[in-house]
């Protein structure tokens, strides 16, 4: 009996992965086909592609072989063969490059990981663009049914933006179970009006043949090369397949992908392509224009649907990314609200989601329609896709020990493709694609200036601290000149080479040492997750029975840092007599940063480090420490 039925559970959980990574992970690329031909024959951009036959082809043979090329062989096929204990994205490659880049490799590694933190940093302008972009089109639908109407495109459009962003706090877990069955209705919508689309001229189905695309680059170069910065467009969201792996699993998606949202994709390119080779008129809107006159209006409906759950997909994943950086250190501190109490990833951190309204209304109301902003879109995308690209044949042949002739091989012919598209998008800088590079750009800065700003920081503390070994000689050496006073303190410290600011303090002021004392570091790890066998290290600094213990709390750069759950893991063989957490006491030294004439950074660095500095949550919030048994002593370091 119950090998009868353990099958049929198992897939009973197999097919309700699928649909959630459906509602989740395929928003963005599930969407593209709204906006991707229709940008292609724009007769409005400065290179644009003439509507004729052989084009029509050659532009749907490209699409289909760049989605085949890029999403199904380089992400689905190789690049999710990759994960940091499950988890994916870039965020990931960083971590497992920072981990296995090896002495002898630290330079070329050091590299890697700052080409890394760039491709991060472009995902920011991803996440600004996209529910601008989506949201656009899918809304500017309404004047195929009612040309009247496209007043309304632009304030609808940033009414459902404000509403969007506004809703963020209340998580997306009572919502989230609408997305897949949404999703799956969209697929088989969009499939279904491809397919009757393509009935209308079969001949479209010889596009899917390479020759068309090939002879379409190959005879037509000068027309063909500036179409790839429209052409991109189609593989969209490839990123969010493997950032969101560690939700769903690489096989969850894989079959997604393969079984329900390439065909639907590429059923709606061929559908539109045999649209405008039947009418060539219908280029202005073909996605629209291919749903019969009766089924425009639902169709915008459930495309502005759509849109949303792709926008909300990539807002969430740029919270994701966010928490991962600051764990990793090339962000502050963040301020993170978890919407779930049974799902770790659903987090809202409130500084990036007012941060992203503001950027995704300004980009709505500047650049007031979707192809107006393709072609910022395109290079946000492709950015990232080479960067992704690089990292994985790097860590290939780091990890893997690949073969270095095959790794070359295989970059060689990947990263030749997406260059090409990357080149074709640096042509389109005058007309958008300067807005990502300057947003990643931007972004980029920050992080890395932080990641240095920190490590400066740490030196100069580190300097003030002195060595914690040589303060317990000293107070080993010298018991009168202090009081043991009954109870238990936590000081949060950095390591166990120094001695916490807050520790000396209270000695040098108050002449008091408490019976147990606790120095806690918090060490993240580059894994996503650190079981809680393995959360404790204690150590007794070498002198057993004074009640002063290091403790590292080890987390992962997806963890939530909470520090009581965490000592409350200490088992009592392991502390120097009773630790009573309920009632200790949690010690915190904050840092005022002023600057200084040392040559650490350039001025306008060091400027910016402390304007960063700033937005760094409180520490007591961050580390979850009970508020009234929490004190905080300061201190000035100059940078």
């Amino acid at each position: 009996m119950e090998s009868a039925t353990e099958p049929g559970v198992k897939q009973k959980v197999r097919a309700a992965v699928v649909v959630g990574a459906l509602g989740i992970v395929f928003g963005d690329i599930g969407t593209s086909p709204i906006y991707t031909l229709q940008t292609v024959f724009n007769p409005d951009d400065p290179h644009p592609v003439p509507v004729s036959t052989g084009n029509v082809y050659g532009v749907v043979s490209l699409i289909f072989w760049s989605v085949m090329i890029v999403v199904t062989l380089t992400y689905i096929t190789l690049v999710m063969r990759v994960d940091n204990d499950g988890e994916g994205g870039i965020m990931a490659l960083i971590a497992m490059l920072r981990r296995w880049g090896g002495a002898a490799n630290s330079r070329a590694a050091g590299l890697l990981v700052l080409a890394g933190v760039f491709g991060a940093a472009l995902f920011f302008g991803d996440s600004m663009i996209t529910p601008a972009i989506s949201v656009l089109s899918a809304v500017e639908g309404i004047k195929v049914v009612e040309p009247g109407l496209g007043e309304l495109v632009v304030p609808a459009t940033a009414v459902i933006i404000v509403v969007l962003f506004t809703f963020q706090r209340k998580g997306t877990a009572t919502v989230g179970r609408l997305f897949g069955p949404v999703m799956i209705a969209w697929f088989l919508t969009i499939g279904t009006c491809g397919a009757i689309g393509i009935a209308g001229h079969p001949g479209i189905l010889r596009a899917l043949s390479p020759t068309y695309a090939i002879g379409f680059l190959w005879g037509h170069f000068g027309i063909a090369f500036f179409s790839l910065a429209a052409i991109v467009l189609a593989v969209t969201g490839a990123e969010a397949l493997y950032a969101d792996m560690g939700h769903f699993g690489h096989r969850a998606i894989a079959r997604g992908w393969l079984l329900l949202v390439l065909p639907a994709c590429v059923l709606s390119y061929l559908g539109q392509g045999a649209l405008i080779l039947r009418d060539r008129g219908a280029v202005g809107s073909p996605f629209f224009l291919l749903v019969p006159a009766w089924g425009r209006l639902p169709m915008v409906l459930l495309a502005t649907a759509a849109t949303v759950i792709a926008a909300q997909a990539v807002i969430t994943g740029a919270y994701s990314v966010a928490s991962q950086a600051a764990q990793l250190g090339y962000l502050p501190r963040l301020r993170i609200a978890h919407t779930s109490a049974s799902t770790i990833g659903q987090i809202y951190v409130p500084g990036i989601n007012w941060l992203l309204m503001v950027s995704v209304l300004t980009l709505v109301f500047a650049f007031q329609s979707s192809a107006a902003l393709a072609y910022a879109f395109g290079m946000a995308v492709v950015g990232t896709i080479t960067i992704t690209t690089l990292l994985f044949f790097a860590l290939a042949r780091v990890h893997w020990h690949t073969p270095l002739w095959l790794v070359c091989l295989g970059a060689g012919v990947l990263l030749t493709i997406d260059l090409l598209f990357l080149a074709a998008n640096l042509t389109k800088l005058a007309h958008g694609a300067w807005l990502p590079l300057l947003i990643g750009l931007t972004a980029f800065t920050v992080m890395t200036t932080w990641q240095r700003g920190r490590q400066a920081v740490t030196r100069e503390r580190e300097r003030a601290e002195g060595s914690l070994c040589g303060f317990i000689d000293l107070l080993r050496a010298d018991p009168g000149s202090y009081a043991r006073v009954p109870g238990t303190v936590v000081f949060l410290n950095r390591g166990k080479q120094t001695t916490p600011l807050a520790l000396r303090a209270n000695v040098a002021h108050n002449h008091t040492l408490h019976d147990q004392i606790l120095i806690v570091s918090i060490e993240t790890l580059p894994v996503p997750h650190v079981p809680d066998e393995q959360r404790i290290r204690v150590d007794d600094l070498g002198y057993a029975g004074d009640g002063i213990l290091h403790v590292s709390a080890r987390f992962g750069y997806m963890d939530s840092p909470d520090l009581p759950s965490a000592l409350r893991l200490l088992a009592p063989e392991q502390t120097e007599g009773p630790v009573a957490l309920d009632e200790a006491s949690y010690f915190l030294s904050t840092v005022e940063l002023v600057r200084g004439p040392a040559q650490t950074m350039a001025p306008w660095r060091k400027r910016l480090f402390i304007a960063t500095s700033y937005f760094t949550a409180d520490a007591a919030e961050f580390l979850g420490l009970p508020r009234d048994r929490t004190v905080i002593i300061g201190s000035r370091i100059q940078v």
